[in-house]
C-alpha cells in the first residue's frame, strides 16, 4: 500500500477547496452557508490529506445537529486528495451571532 504525501501547496489548495465545500452547505433554518454563518472553527489538512474539521451548531438543541455535519463531511470527501476527514462538533466556545461574517449579518438584516 503507497501513501500519497502532499506538497505544502497541494494542502493549502484543499483547505481552500474544503472551505469552499462548507460554503455550499447551508443551516436548514437560516438562508446562510454554514461558513459565513461561523459554524466552522478551524479546518487543518495534514500531508496525508486528512482532514480535521472543528465545527459548531447554532444550538445544542439544533434541529440539524444530525444531518448537518455529515452534509458537511460528504461535501469534503468529494474533494480529491482528501483521503479522510475527522469532523468534530463542539460547544465550547459557544456559537453567537459574533461569529457571522460581515455579509451574512448584512443578508440577514443584523448590520
Amino acid at each position: 500500500m503507497s501513501t500519497t504525501t502532499l506538497t505544502p501547496i497541494e494542502v493549502g489548495l484543499i483547505e481552500s477547496q474544503v472551505i469552499e465545500a462548507a460554503k455550499s452547505v447551508y443551516d436548514p433554518e437560516i438562508p446562510v452557508n454554514i461558513y459565513e454563518l461561523g459554524l466552522i472553527y478551524d479546518v487543518k489538512v495534514d500531508e496525508a490529506g486528512l482532514v480535521q474539521v472543528i465545527m459548531t451548531l447554532t444550538a445544542p438543541g439544533c434541529p440539524a445537529a444530525g444531518s448537518l455535519p455529515l452534509e458537511v463531511e460528504d461535501a469534503i470527501r468529494g474533494i480529491g486528495g482528501v483521503s479522510d476527514v475527522k469532523l468534530d462538533v463542539v460547544w465550547d466556545p459557544p456559537w453567537t451571532i459574533d461569529r457571522m461574517s460581515d455579509e451574512a449579518k448584512l443578508e440577514l438584516g443584523l448590520l
